[in-house]
């Protein structure tokens, strides 16, 4: 192979190395997520961990119109990046909420049950602990609370939350159609005294 050819390859080889993902040890998840959706890529904070969130979120639509309510989850980084994975094409963003020390540790989802022929939601809240060596704060997004909170995921203890991974329902093209948004939620761990791309 000419020398020259060897170069590129490595060039395009040796650049494109640090942009794989993450390794996390732990992928925070719950039970009572909405079926509806499909999985989008999972993203990772570059370096650091998550220690705030936001979230979009389509105000109530009123009676006889379709509501999605919980669109989008964004994650801001100590790195001062922000990550999302999939998110839907209804609502606004909420303002961050931030721990005051310490990072994501753990999660847990409000979702409405399917309605059968009335509107269905699927996910419409989210709320975190942070956690400070053994100290927790609550960080809970503002939006409706049609449904119920399930169990709370596990924690990412001795680590923190670094990705995200959601399922979203693209939507129906059809007039008289019933779009649920954001359905499901992961979240990745990785060890605190990891910082960079592995």
């Amino acid at each position: 192979m000419d020398f020259s050819v060897n170069i590129v390859i490595c060039l395009v080889f040796c650049c494109f190395w640090d942009t794989e993902s993450r390794e996390s040890n732990e992928v925070l998840s719950v039970i009572n997520g909405g079926a509806e959706g499909i999985w989008g890529e999972t993203q990772f904070c570059t370096s650091g961990h998550a220690n705030g969130f936001a979230i979009k979120v389509q105000k109530p639509q009123g009676i006889l119109k379709d509501d999605t309510s919980l669109n989008g989850i964004r994650l801001y980084c100590t790195s001062g990046e922000t990550i999302e994975s999939s998110v839907g094409s209804k609502g606004e963003w909420s303002k961050s909420k931030n721990c005051s020390k310490g990072y994501l540790d753990s999660f847990s989802l409000n979702v409405e049950e399917p309605q059968g022929v009335l509107d269905d939601t699927a996910a419409n809240n989210i709320q975190f602990y942070c956690r400070n060596g053994e100290m927790f704060d609550l960080l809970k997004g503002e939006s409706e609370e049609w449904g119920h909170y399930g169990p709370w995921s596990l924690s990412c203890k001795p680590g923190a939350i670094c990705g995200i991974q959601t399922k979203v329902d693209p939507g129906k093209s059809r007039v008289f159609s019933d779009n649920t948004g954001l359905n499901d939620v992961k979240f990745y761990c990785c060890d605190l005294n990891d910082s960079n791309v592995s």
